[in-house]
């Protein structure tokens, strides 16, 4: 749901429920007859992807297909995501290329064009098209190691994409950018991410690897993921499964795993040895108190319906208060445990943008 016009997301809310849809309308928005409500088809765990794409009228350059790591439903702006894309297909990449094309050299953009789209098993959709530069094109620019906006002024004053080399060497590193967050500089904030944009900024991380470049994004956000500790994990119970393959891995480079009761009990069913720790609500001695008390080195933990992200509020808080890294969402989760694991067989390395541009 969200009003009829709106910037950054503000407003937008995603309700699954007749409760939510009255409380979003009583107490979220003024509707009336000039502010009327728009209703969107929601993607579960869908992916969603930006495309970039320099248009003159006549031909069409895509400078950059991007993966958000957040699933669809998390603002644009607030997601992390790499270019060029880490589980997308060929097949999938290829066809968004071509509707991009298509929906650049029908709308007769002249200049920038930004597109996103949502993929959800392997059907592509598109959600909206924007006729000029998006806050990526910065990003793209970076990690492809060519001026796009400077080209795509160049197009709007008249010439022509053939007059320009766009024929770039493979990409051999992966670039990730992650959204900074002033979380800290607020209190009683919740951190959990949504549709409306909340980010202040964003950083880049570069690697030949995935993990290793999300890894170095976080640090460049201000987050030093763990090597070894106790991970807490609780979370809503569609994310059980793969939070079961994440508690393995996390076992298997030496964490060790705490958990409330509903995670626990999936955990421990699947084999797996897990420490169990009461919620806040559950009484004393819990979570928060095992955090203040520095035992926790990592927090997981997603949520669902308006009373478990209530609950869960001092959890994340005390994540942010006490510099613990956490993640709200399973897909970013499932990066970091990718990024320890690359850590954990090798430490950082540093290039200059120039070097990498020049090998």
């Amino acid at each position: 749901l969200r009003p009829s016009n709106v910037l950054g997301g503000r407003g937008m809310e995603i309700v699954d429920s007749s409760d939510s849809l009255r409380r979003y309308v009583s107490e979220a928005v003024k509707v009336s007859g000039r502010s009327p409500l728009l209703v969107d088809q929601y993607l579960r765990d869908a992916i969603e992807v930006d495309v970039d794409a320099i248009c003159d009228g006549e031909d069409v350059y895509v400078a950059g297909v991007m993966e958000h790591i957040e699933e669809a439903g998390v603002h644009s702006g607030d997601s992390a995501c790499s270019l060029p894309p880490y589980t997308l297909s060929e097949t999938v990449i290829t066809e968004m290329k071509r509707q991009a094309r298509e929906l650049a050299l029908e709308l007769g953009v002249v200049g920038l064009m930004n597109i996103q789209f949502a993929v959800k098993d392997d059907v592509v959709y598109l959600i909206e098209v924007n006729p000029r530069a998006s806050r990526t094109v910065p990003f793209v620019a970076k990690a492809i190691g060519l001026p796009v906006a400077n080209i795509a002024a160049k197009v709007m004053a008249g010439m022509k994409l053939s007059e320009f080399d766009l024929n770039l060497p493979a990409q051999k590193h992966i670039a990730v950018k992650e959204a900074v967050f002033p979380f800290a500089r607020f209190p009683g904030v919740d951190t959990v991410l949504g549709p409306e944009m909340r980010s202040t900024g964003e950083v880049m991380g570069l690697a030949e690897s995935f993990g290793t470049a999300f890894a170095k994004s976080q640090l460049g956000g201000g987050v030093t993921l763990p090597s070894s500790g106790k991970v807490f994990i609780s979370v809503r119970d569609h994310h059980k499964p793969i939070m079961i393959e994440l508690a393995r891995e996390l076992i298997r480079l030496g964490f060790s795993i705490i958990a409330t009761g509903g995670t626990t009990k999936a955990l421990r069913d699947a084999g797996l040895e897990v420490e169990y720790v009461r919620k806040v609500s559950e009484g004393r001695p819990h979570i928060v108190d095992a955090m203040k008390n520095g035992e926790i080195a990592l927090v997981f933990n997603t949520t669902l319906g308006q009373q478990s992200l209530k609950d869960s509020f001092s959890l994340r808080r005390t994540a942010l208060t006490q510099k613990i890294p956490y993640f709200t969402t399973a897909a970013a989760a499932k990066a970091c445990v990718e990024a320890i694991k690359d850590l954990s067989s090798g430490d950082y390395e540093v290039k200059s943008l120039q070097a990498i541009a020049a090998e």
